[in-house]
């Protein structure tokens, strides 16, 4: 624990704006900011992938991009003929989902093949031209209501067995000439098939339409004036999380390996205590998880899916509070320790990762953000604090004190999650009536501009406030941006500016060299405060 005692120069990221502040809403959208509340509170759903391709364990539609005649006749004609889940049991996938402290669901109707998952009058490329012959997206959506779990379709716009029928090129955008804007035929096939997801099985909660979504996501809120569209109305980062908290709605969508659909063969999965840590950090910052399964083709889900829901479920069911209903503290973590904060009221949870715990061990611990009142109270979540077991002699109570360094605590994992008394994950502390300890700075990225040729840039911020400091030193970070195909690559390790000192708030640029002109980059704005250094949101440069 002793990285978590260092200086708040360990402190990462900070949210400037108070929960007061309503959430952006994009351009045109008419997602409602009640609904957008709602679906903040939740925090934590189920993304499922399953389709006709799940059989040969590859990637979800995209084989199709470029195959040549032959293939994509056997995608079409054959592998709905094998389309035959017979041990299809949702009511399962939806305890466990409930169990796991999942609040809501994302199924993929219709993903970029254009196979169907419900029974359309649109095509006969859907699960009722099957062997299985059922409506598929019906049994999902009743297992999930029956455990009370708010129901949610992904769509996509793209439909590579409709432009395959059209004569057009199956690809998705940049590729010219493929988008339903670009195909009016298209356009209307997926409002129509819209239109039956939105009116053919009661109230649908979320849509997450994964391409373009202009003259689509109206359908649905014409027929749903609830529902939440995510993606094509809100962000929605794809297998990473933004730099810093959004002061509006956001969610991840992340795999539990390298795959959406089934992958049976070489796969590496995340353990389950690094999708806590995500899951954590993920609503630290802001966002809503969106974790992803992808059933086998017989309808189970894959072991190790299950038993990473497994993990994050008795983690849930312990310290699950931690992260319901909770919107960022003034910085979101020191080190190690991740902070939330519980909606319109004065209670912080400091949750503590990347620490193994013995039970019975006391580990003890500074927290420079957070400042006790007469009426604080600490507790360690799923915990009485009042005796530990097989050892009576032992105190289990938290300890805290604060002084003028910060609030110290002294915490024990008093609880036997593990018959070993080993306990690997993080474990949550619930600090009760406290008040922020510091004002960090606030500091916005501005614009990019590339210079003649491309080699150069300007890049611009403003830096708001100086968090209490004399002075501050600011500047920017900038990396190379990665390409669409590069999803699933790390990205490239930040390079620092020069920084310049100031006293002051107000505008400031610098200058950049040495660019590659046929790449874009991306770059946010940085301040290194005495105590702390925490930066903008990230901007992008593009080419010129």
């Amino acid at each position: 624990m002793c990285s978590i005692n260092r200086a708040l120069a360990v402190l990462a990221l900070l949210v400037a704006v108070p929960a007061s502040v309503p959430a952006q809403v994009e351009k045109g959208s008419r997602n409602r900011p009640e609904r957008l509340e709602w679906f903040r509170d939740l925090g934590f759903g189920l993304f499922i992938h399953w389709s006709v391709d799940g059989a040969l364990g590859g990637v979800i539609s995209h084989t199709l991009a470029g195959a040549d005649d032959d293939y994509t006749r056997r995608f079409f004609e054959q592998l709905p003929r094998s389309f035959n889940p017979r041990k299809f049991h949702p009511a399962e996938w939806a305890a466990l989902a409930r169990l796991a402290g999942m609040k809501y669901v994302v199924f993929t109707t219709k993903h970029h093949s254009g196979f169907c998952m419900w029974d359309t009058k649109t095509t006969e490329f859907d699960v009722m031209s099957t062997p299985f012959g059922q409506d598929a997206t019906a049994a999902i959506v009743k297992a999930f209501r029956d455990e009370g779990i708010p129901v949610g379709f992904y769509f996509s716009p793209d439909d590579f067995h409709y432009l395959h029928g059209a004569g057009k090129p199956l690809a998705r955008a940049p590729h010219p000439g493929v988008t339903p804007q670009e195909n009016p035929g298209l356009l209307e096939y997926d409002r129509a098939q819209l239109r039956e997801l939105m009116t053919g099985y009661g109230k649908i909660d979320l849509v997450f339409l994964d391409g373009p979504a202009a003259g689509l996501r109206d359908v649905v809120w014409d027929a749903q004036p609830d529902a939440v569209v995510t993606r094509g109305a809100i962000e929605t980062p794809e297998q990473n999380l933004p730099g810093v908290p959004l002061d509006r709605p956001w969610e991840a969508c992340i795999t539990m390996g390298t795959e959406w659909n089934y992958k049976p063969t070489h796969e590496t999965y995340k353990s389950g205590t690094e999708l806590v840590e995500t899951l954590i950090e993920t609503r630290a910052k802001g966002g809503n998880l969106l974790l992803n399964v992808g059933p086998r083709p017989d309808g189970e889900l894959p072991i190790e899916q299950e038993e990473r829901l497994r993990e994050i479920a008795l983690w849930n069911f312990v310290y699950g509070e931690s992260l319901t209903a909770v919107r960022p503290w003034v910085v979101t973590n020191e080190g190690n320790v991740w902070f939330t904060r519980k909606k319109a009221e004065d209670t912080v949870y400091a949750i503590i990762t990347k620490t193994p715990w013995v039970m019975g061990e006391r580990k003890s611990f500074t927290l420079r953000s957070v400042k006790a009142t007469g009426a604080t109270r600490v507790s360690v979540l799923g915990h009485g604090g009042r005796l530990l077991e097989y050892r009576p002699d032992v105190d289990p109570q938290p300890r805290w004190t604060q002084t003028g360094d910060g609030l110290q605590l002294s915490i024990m994992m008093a609880q036997r999650l593990y018959t070993n008394r080993q306990w690997p994950d993080p474990i949550a502390v619930k600090i009760t009536h406290v008040v922020p300890a510091l004002t960090p700075p606030v500091i916005v990225t501005g614009e990019g501009t590339r210079g003649p040729g491309g080699t150069t840039a300007t890049l611009r911020a403003e830096l708001k406030d100086l968090g209490q400091a004399a002075s501050v030193e600011a500047g920017f970070q900038y990396r190379r941006r990665k390409g669409v195909e590069e999803l699933y690559t790390a990205a490239e390790s930040w390079t620092d500016t020069a920084l310049v000192r100031r006293s002051a708030p107000g505008s400031y640029s610098i200058d950049v060299t040495g660019l590659a002109p046929e790449l874009a980059y991306e770059f946010r704005a940085m301040v290194k405060h005495p105590l702390l250094t925490i930066f903008g949101e990230e901007g992008i440069l593009g080419l010129q």
